[in-house]
């Protein structure tokens, strides 16, 4: 039969059509989060490999479903596979041993020396891709997949030195220490170089290491860290001893360095060209201090390194209890403290001037958690200063508090630089809270004779009782200025007391407050001399020494003494005041504790009024004031020095 021309000419047609559209290329749209995922979705966000790395597989021929899922095998195609760009292989590979690695992490029955390699073939070939590929990063500064393969190699460094140490663990517990610098697992051979870091006094090595990333904190206003090459580390040094036994027999040391300080980790693959590289099993893990090193020289690359400067800090305030130990404290119980302990905030640094903070009365460094993490985490001033924290017992006598907390600053200053030549003993800059900030006064002022005479006077002693005290008495009523400090900053201070210390209420939380063992011993011959009549005995002839509170009523003598000592006209101050309620007229103001004529300095250089309670030094404006501050001292030194 024939067939018609019209209906040849159909089936031809429609022959074409059926061919056509298995050629035809379709086109949709992609939204916005269609677009991220597509452009940065990846192993570490999905679970998933990249779409670059699927491309990838496609490109060098492989079956991309069964390549990925068996993952070794399409690990073993794609590194024999030739004419592939080097950069596109090379970050593909990283990946997909990076997904191996976090399958063999999650399970119990791989040794860990397989786990070890999987992180390390991650690392190595994202250190190849990085350093040793047909482009150098500043080429591809803005290409998504160097951040993505930078993730991964930072990844993986967190994992291989966390692994690396769980394995060594056993032996720093045996040895105190790492007894070698160079370890074999598996087939590789891992040296550790420590050079550019300076661990704590009398650490050897951490007790524990935690991954910074992982950390959140509730409390801290805001994390600060700087985005670069390597491992953000917290490594743990072990308790503070004051937090954990602050009384005898053990006796507290005058200061103690950060116990968790930062570290950035860097793995580096011995080998001059990229074939070398992949194929050594040498590797050096470094480890740096990343506020003294902010960039690492790689293949003639300067690279900025990694840097987290709230976790360690965070850490630290977490694992202490402050808040319970500093009431301990003020009420004179078991495990408070009896003396001044200076916290500095990280490994002394002869080269960086110091940020002294003092406290409140019945507080503790806690207070200063938010001032202390912006001043790390503004790079301009992390560059200037290092934190120096003084933890103080508040409830012993501001004018023996004052004396022994000089003390302690002088000792660690000569602890750590005899000479007294290094720019860490140059131009301090003090900063107190509310009774922190009436010692930060008397820091910066000379007595010269009034406070002696005052004291005379006050006691009303005879010629020969005063003879036998005045020894003892003398070095907390007598003092000028201390050289080492050039600024002083005063927050909601009162320095010419308050009401509320003097009324019924602080008088009620007066009488709770017992003063320390460790105070009366020694003064035993001058209690009656510098004593006071007990107003809650009917006859009023009981005497002690009176507390701190008794020290910050407005009527105290001592208080009125000092309000009138001169402050060094070589060291400018300022005011932070808070104002409880906004309709007060300035003058009549307070905060609920310190009124503003107390809290006020004629001369300041600048006075910053804030509508807050009397933890102003909280806020987000006194925060800033600080920071304002503290630039304003940063510029004048600068052009000094110019």
């Amino acid at each position: 039969m024939k067939i018609p021309a019209s209906i040849r000419l159909s089936w031809v047609l429609a022959l074409g059509l059926t061919l056509q559209g298995c050629a035809m290329v379709e086109v949709s749209s992609l939204g916005p989060r269609e677009y991220i995922a597509m452009k940065r979705g990846d192993v570490l966000t999905s679970g998933e490999v990249s779409a670059i790395t699927q491309q990838t597989t496609r490109v060098a021929g492989l079956d991309e479903g069964p390549c990925l899922e068996l993952n070794r095998t399409c690990i073993q195609a794609l590194s024999r596979i030739e004419g592939l760009a080097v950069d596109r292989k090379l970050s593909a590979l990283s990946e997909l041993w990076l997904k191996e690695a976090m399958r063999l992490q999650k399970s119990d029955d791989f040794r860990p020396e397989q786990k070890l390699d999987a992180w390390l073939q991650t690392a190595r070939h994202a250190y190849a891709y990085l350093f040793y590929s047909d482009r150098t990063s500043s080429e591809r500064a803005f290409e998504d997949r160097q951040t993505q393969v930078r993730d991964y190699y930072n990844y993986a460094v967190q994992e291989s030195v966390a692994l690396l140490f769980q394995q060594r663990l056993s032996e720093i517990e045996a040895n105190g220490s790492l007894t070698e610098e160079q370890v074999r697992l598996g087939d590789w051979f891992i040296r550790t170089d420590f050079n550019d870091v300076r661990l704590p006094e009398g650490v050897t090595s951490p007790k524990e290491l935690i991954r910074a990333s992982t950390l959140t904190f509730k409390g801290l206003r805001s994390s600060y860290r700087r985005d670069g090459f390597g491992a953000e580390l917290v490594a743990v040094m072990g308790e503070d001893p004051t937090i954990v036994e602050a009384r005898p027999p053990r006796e507290p040391q005058t200061f103690s360095e950060m116990p968790s300080p930062t570290f950035t980790a860097l793995l580096h693959f011995e080998g001059a060209v990229l074939e070398q590289v992949l194929s050594t099993r040498n590797v050096r893990l470094s480890v740096h201090d990343p506020y003294s090193t902010s960039s690492i020289l790689i293949k003639g690359q300067t690279i900025p390194l990694a840097a987290n400067f709230t976790a360690g800090y965070g850490l630290w305030l977490a694992r202490t209890d402050f808040a319970t130990q500093s009431l301990l404290t003020l009420f004179g119980r078991d495990a408070g403290i009896n003396k001044p302990h200076i916290f500095l905030m990280q490994p002394y640094d002869p080269n960086r001037r110091i940020l002294l903070m003092l406290h409140g009365l019945g507080s503790s460094p806690e207070a200063w958690v938010n001032v202390a993490n912006e001043v790390l985490g503004d790079e301009s001033l992390r560059k200037e200063f290092q934190v120096w924290q003084v933890y103080y017992p508040t409830n012993i006598p501001i004018s023996f508090n004052h004396a022994v907390i000089r003390k302690a600053v002088k000792d660690t200053l000569s602890y750590f630089d005899p000479s007294g030549k290094a720019r860490a003993s140059q131009n301090m800059v003090v900063v107190g809270h509310s009774m922190g900030g009436v010692i930060s006064r008397l820091m910066v002022s000379s007595s010269g004779n009034q406070l002696l005479q005052w004291l005379r006077e006050d006691l009303g002693t005879d010629a020969e009782k005063w003879k036998a005290v005045e020894s003892k008495l003398k070095p907390l009523v007598q003092f000028e200025p201390i050289p080492n400090i050039s600024r002083a900053v005063f927050i909601a201070a009162p320095h010419r007391g308050t009401e509320f210390a003097g009324n019924r209420v602080g008088r009620w939380i007066s009488s709770f407050v017992k003063l320390p063992i460790t105070l009366l011993v020694g003064f035993e011959d001058v209690l009656l001399t510098i004593g006071r009549a007990d107003p809650r005995q009917p006859d009023g002839k009981l005497r002690r020494i009176p507390n701190s509170i008794d020290n910050l009523d407005q009527s105290d003598p001592f208080i009125r003494a000092a309000a009138r000592l001169p402050i060094s006209p070589k060291v400018p101050y300022h005011s932070i005041i808070a104002k409880l309620k906004p309709e007060v007229p300035l003058e009549k103001s307070d905060d609920g504790v310190v009124p503003y004529p107390s809290a006020h300095l004629a001369g300041a250089q600048s006075e910053k009024v804030i509508i807050s309670g009397h933890s102003v030094q909280e806020t987000a404006a006194a925060v800033l004031e600080v920071r304002r501050i503290l630039h304003e001292d940063l510029k004048q030194h600068e052009q000094e020095s110019d």
